[in-house]
């Protein structure tokens, strides 16, 4: 997946359960993985423009809970956007800046309106050959609530699942006698670990994304990875990292995205109103920004 994994249980059948999750996880990276050429995924990408492909449940429900957001969000998450992340291939050691008519081409193949899904067969179709999905901005929010699923239901009433940049708290910490879990917010910065403060959470999600996580400089203009639907660029404003708290890691990847597409004020105003849902935001200017509910769970360094 990208990143380092952490799973930590209170279960007397601890290690058997983290194996069976690591199995878990390992089976959701060869179906849902857009890097991956014999995934589910990829089946559903190289068949764009030729036929529909049946696809796993689970898969099927992402795919339209993707189509849903993209569609609803005026393309602040866009799960057809894979085109345009091969080209700029930003993480990647052949990362560049592409020419202006090649970024024009892919946009014309980053609709969501293009994905038909059936649900009675079950099938994906993508109408458009080139088409991509690449359900990066959604997949680990989604693999994170499984785990906790799978644990709960196993009796694990205390736990932690950790998947780079993406942490769910199950029940209280053990650690503490206050029963908060400590989870670190990163600085907008490369070096992991740096942090800015802490946010305390019992039973929540805590998902962080920022434009310094992946990045490529060319004459001395840095570009990041959280790509504009309708320029093809990286998003120009004065966000550097969004953290959102929630009850499902899935609405925490879906907020730190939609997010990216409003000024920071304007972010925090938004997210205000919104039951269940708390953000801090670090500007570009290294500026903390936060909702009112979380501003008593927030200890800054």
């Amino acid at each position: 997946m990208g990143t380092r994994i952490s799973l930590s249980i209170v279960h007397p059948e601890a290690e058997n359960l983290l194996e069976k999750a690591s199995h878990m996880l390992a089976d959701y990276e060869a179906r849902f993985s857009a890097n991956n050429s014999k995934s589910a995924l990829m089946m559903v990408n190289q068949q764009a423009g030729i036929q529909p492909v049946h696809v796993d449940s689970d898969l099927y429900d992402l795919i339209q809970f993707g189509k849903k957001y993209s569609l609803s969000s005026n393309l602040a998450l866009n799960i057809t956007i894979g085109p345009l992340v091969k080209l700029w291939k930003i993480g990647f050691t052949d990362a560049h800046v592409p020419e202006q008519k090649e970024i024009e081409e892919k946009l014309k193949l980053i609709d969501p309106t293009d994905i038909k899904l059936d649900a009675d067969k079950r099938t994906v179709y993508l109408t458009k050959k080139g088409m991509e999905l690449d359900l990066g901005a959604l997949a680990k929010g989604y693999f994170a609530d499984k785990l906790k699923s799978f644990f709960q239901n196993e009796g694990v009433q205390s736990g932690l699942v950790d998947l780079g940049g993406n942490v769910l708290t199950i029940g209280e910490n053990p650690k503490y006698e206050d029963g908060y879990w400590r989870v670190g917010i990163q600085k907008p910065s490369p070096v992991r670990g740096d942090l800015v403060g802490v946010v305390l959470v019992k039973d929540k999600s805590v998902v962080t994304s920022g434009i310094y996580e992946r990045s490529l400089k060319v004459d001395g203009k840095k570009y990041h990875h959280i790509f504009d639907s309708t320029t093809g660029y990286p998003i120009e404003n004065e966000l550097a990292s969004v953290t959102i708290v929630s009850d499902e890691s899935i609405d925490g990847e879906l907020w730190t995205t939609l997010l990216f597409m409003f000024s920071p004020t304007a972010a925090i105003q938004y997210i205000d109103s919104i039951p269940g849902i708390e953000a801090l935001i670090i500007t570009k200017d290294n500026d903390v920004k936060m909702t009112r509910g979380i501003v008593p769970y927030v200890v800054l360094f």
